[in-house]
């Protein structure tokens, strides 16, 4: 028989368990990236929802710049007790805030498992109150996948309805198909209604599916439609939470994600 105490321990576990975040990869296109992947964060963010974003992109490109803020320090300052995890979160009004990660994204498959572990630990700690982790990825990168945007299960581009937007967009679904991603999901920011969004997004599928062949789920307008929500029925279509949950096992075993992403390739697309 279970004594008492151990089946309140055991409620209480189960009460306290948080549901991993929803992980995706975000890709901002047009003449001002950063922006329109800050907007796409927003709304996915809406009124409830705790969005925290890791940035991979430098300079005055990044997210800091964007938004006036002085580059703060990067993830990978945590090894050897260097920074504080919590004090690296760079405010962000609406969202729960911002992490610099190029440095800890170039040095991750270069550390020993102790250093790697300190890092997870570290994003554990910072995943913990979140609902979506957002990684703002370098267009240029798509076709070489970080470990944080290869270890992503989902990849969200946001197309600025424009003609820079369009050509941006188009090359970074180039890019990431020759890294071997399967379908990818995408907004479209800045159009002048809904007509002429689905126009701009049924122009670039028609695009993407003559030249590339990789699949594109539309998830709407970003200044309209619920973009949570769509990455949200995405992942109960397939397997409840489970890549979320697997994030961080990537992550820890970058040596067998690097095997998979080259199986991925041979198979014909990611995960």
């Amino acid at each position: 028989m279970v004594a008492p105490r151990e089946d309140q321990a055991a409620g209480l576990r189960r009460l306290f368990r948080r549901t991993p975040p929803t992980v995706v990869a975000l890709y901002g296109t047009g003449r001002r990236r950063a922006q329109v992947a800050l907007q796409a964060a927003h709304r996915i963010a809406g009124r409830s929802e705790r969005v925290l974003l890791l940035d991979e992109v430098r300079d005055e490109g990044s997210l800091a710049a964007a938004l006036g803020l002085p580059a703060g320090g990067d993830l990978l300052s945590v090894l050897g007790g260097r920074s504080p995890v919590r004090e690296l979160v760079q405010p962000v009004p609406g969202l729960l805030g911002c992490v610099p990660v190029a440095a800890c994204a170039l040095a991750l498959p270069l550390l020993d498992d102790a250093r790697r572990e300190c890092l997870l630990a570290a994003l554990r700690t910072l995943q913990r109150p979140a609902s979506f982790i957002l990684i703002h990825a370098a267009c240029e990168g798509a076709a070489d996948p970080s470990p944080f945007t290869l270890a992503a299960p989902r990849r969200l581009v946001v197309a600025e309805a424009s003609r820079s937007g369009a050509t941006d967009a188009y090359q970074v679904i180039k890019r990431l198909a020759a890294a071997g991603a399967g379908s990818l999901h995408v907004a479209v920011c800045g159009a002048r209604g809904r007509a002429d969004a689905a126009a701009f997004f049924a122009s670039l599928s028609e695009l993407v599916r003559r030249h590339v062949g990789v699949p594109l789920a539309w998830l709407g307008e970003v200044e309209r439609d619920e973009l949570a929500a769509g990455l949200g029925r995405s992942a109960a279509e397939a397997s409840p939470r489970d890549a979320e949950a697997a994030f961080l096992r990537r992550l820890a075993a970058f040596g067998d994600v690097r095997a998979e992403a080259g199986a991925a390739r041979r198979r014909g697309g990611w995960d």
